[in-house]
């Protein structure tokens, strides 16, 4: 770890909010290491090679050829990317694992969430809870991908209130092991894993507990599987229920300790939702990629339709969507690496460092898993609109795109879930003192009843009005939340639909901030003219930031504020989201989508 790293102020989660944030101390994919950028060719390589080259044969529901392309990425070491060296892995950092995440899930959603359930919620547990002996036991076989990994958390009544779960653990009565009974439902990997992660409840206890539980069919110790689900995308990844019956499962295979199980399952959630983040990024590329040369090559009333502003319109929302949330997930990434590296430095070990280390940017990752998860959505389905007809049918992959870009939006925490957990984790690191919201929130109270300034401010730098309005926008968040806190209290969390309106005010917030600071660091050291199309992705994320907090905005203002408060809380919305120039929304789609067009796909990354 460098003396920089440690030297440098950085900004604790959430903080984004209330501190200013300078554009050289942002991580950008423009700074990737030579090793990283090897590691992103190695791992489209294999993706080229072995899944997109394939891509039918995941539609088909081809179970082994998922298994058999799992077994492949073992041994070229993605599977261990995030393991230490000391069992078999490679030991990389947090943004190279963001890396190879990102570009190994971009083909098929069946692939990606194979990979995502093994190295994540499969291994995870075991590398950041498991003592000694079980990581030496069972990681090694798992960064190598001899072994395969599931993790058994959901219940058919136990889904986002996780802790609900009905399976039961019962120490035997020589006190050897446990005897666990129950069902679990929508476990990825399920039909070819050798390692289960399980949750179950001993006696009455608050909180559950996390196991391991070795699968082996030949001698299935009380386990069964239900068939494979039939679902509507990811159709070669594999889902079933799975059933114990007095599974025998020795005392020392107990994860961590007694109830730590809710623990230890919403802290894999913490890492999921970021990395679920990141294997939204490269599908939003290919599907670019593929809609641009349809674009380019169908002809149309004589013409490529990729002439056709309404075409250019939707490519260049897709490129500045993709360009937005890759600055917002490696902004984060190196976040969360420089964390882990000053907790290490500190004397944590590896283990309590990563977990501190994510869990610091909890709010961040849940921001994240909204916003990407909505943006490969909207991609596919703009991708699929470009392709018209043909976009509907199998024989193309964007049918397949859009069923799998769907699911996103469900694992790792609904987005609903994860919009109400940004704000309720910010509030209550503002409660710790982690954050301070009250005095920048008593300080925009104050400005509601002063004096606006009238002067003409100087824009001449770049992006000088662009980082004005985000510092507006930061108020609005303020204004909105803070009277909501002041009248509602702790009971704020009842009124979800006033969460979810400042969640997005708060989203837009952190994703337009990190592409501008992208940018403006790009710009920097690389020149303005070199980023002239980065600049108008920039200015068209906020354009359309604003619009978003504006709606949301006025919908918690009118719904929890009345008389002269709420006619103080709008005007001071309409002071707060002006422009004092208001960019020509059409020129930028054009510059963005030509650019994208005469380079034929996504080329900012």
């Amino acid at each position: 770890m460098s003396t920089e790293t440690l030297n440098k102020d950085i900004l604790r989660g959430g903080q984004f909010l209330v501190k200013e944030t300078k554009a050289e101390d942002v991580f950008t994919p423009e700074d990737f290491s030579e090793e990283q950028k090897m590691m992103r060719d190695s791992a489209k390589e294999f993706v080229d090679r072995e899944l997109w080259a394939h891509w039918e044969r995941f539609e088909n529901k081809d179970y082994a050829y998922t298994e058999e392309c799992m077994k492949k990425a073992g041994e070229l070491g993605l599977l261990g990317v995030a393991v230490p060296e000391a069992y078999d892995g490679l030991g990389m950092g947090f943004v190279s694992t963001m890396l190879v995440c990102d570009y190994i899930s971009g083909a098929t959603g069946s692939f990606s969430t194979a990979f995502g359930a093994h190295t994540g919620i499969g291994t995870m547990p075991i590398t950041l809870y498991g003592n000694e002996e079980q990581k030496k036991k069972y990681v090694p076989k798992l960064a190598t991908g001899e072994w395969m990994g599931s993790y058994c958390l959901t219940e058919p009544g136990a889904g986002s209130d996780a802790n609900s779960g009905k399976t039961k653990a019962v120490l035997s009565e020589d006190g050897t092991h446990y005897l666990i009974s129950g069902q679990k439902m929508w476990i990825s990997n399920a039909g070819f894993c050798n390692i289960m992660i399980v949750f179950a409840r001993i006696e009455d206890d608050k909180n559950i507990t996390g196991f391991i539980v070795e699968y082996d069919p030949e001698n299935p110790n009380g386990i069964s599987l239900g068939d494979e689900e039939k679902k509507l995308g990811i159709h070669s990844s594999s889902t079933r229920q799975v059933f114990f019956s007095d599974t025998k499962v020795p005392v020392e295979n107990m994860l961590s300790e007694r109830g730590n199980g809710f623990k230890i399952a919403m802290n894999a959630l913490n890492v999921g939702r970021i990395k679920l983040a990141a294997a939204c990024l490269d599908a939003q590329r290919r599907v670019i990629d593929e809609a641009t040369k349809y674009a380019n090559e169908r002809i149309q009333f004589k013409t490529p339709i990729m002439n056709f502003g309404a075409i250019k319109s939707k490519i260049a929302e897709m490129a500045t969507n993709t360009y937005a949330d890759e600055s917002a997930s490696y902004r984060a990434a190196k976040n969360i690496e420089d964390r882990i590296a000053i907790r290490q430095a500190e004397g944590n070990s590896h283990q309590e460092a990563e977990l501190k280390g994510v869990e610091e940017y909890a709010i961040e990752c849940s921001i994240l898993k909204v916003a990407v998860s909505e943006d490969v959505q909207n991609c596919t389905d703009e991708g699929l609109q470009i392709f018209g007809g043909m976009g509907f049918s199998a024989d193309t992959p964007m049918e397949s795109a859009w069923r799998d870009a769907r699911i996103s939006r469900i694992y790792e925490g609904t987005n609903e879930i994860n919009r109400m957990l940004a704000v309720g984790m910010l509030v209550k690191k503002a409660m710790k003192g982690h954050v301070d919201l009250l005095g920048p929130a008593m300080k925009v109270a104050d400005e509601l009843t002063g004096i606006p300034s009238f002067d003409t401010p100087d824009y001449s730098e770049l992006f000088a009005e662009e980082k004005e309005i985000l510092a507006k926008l930061k108020k609005v968040f303020l204004m909105v939340a803070g009277s909501a806190v002041q009248k509602y209290g702790p009971k704020l969390e009842e009124h979800q639909q006033l969460l979810m309106a400042a969640s997005d005010i708060l989203i837009e917030i952190y994703m337009a901030e990190s592409t501008i600071l992208r940018t403006e660091k790009n710009a920097k050291r690389f020149g303005e003219n070199s980023q002239e199309v980065q600049i108008a992705m920039s200015q068209l994320y906020l354009y359309n930031a604003v619009d978003i907090v504006i709606k949301k905005g006025k919908e918690a203002i009118v719904s929890f504020a009345e008389g002269d408060e709420q006619r103080m809380m709008l005007m001071g919305l309409k002071r707060f989201t002006k422009y004092a120039n208001q960019p020509n929304v059409v020129a930028l789609r054009t510059k963005i989508a030509d650019k994208v067009a005469a380079e034929n796909g996504y080329c900012f990354s």
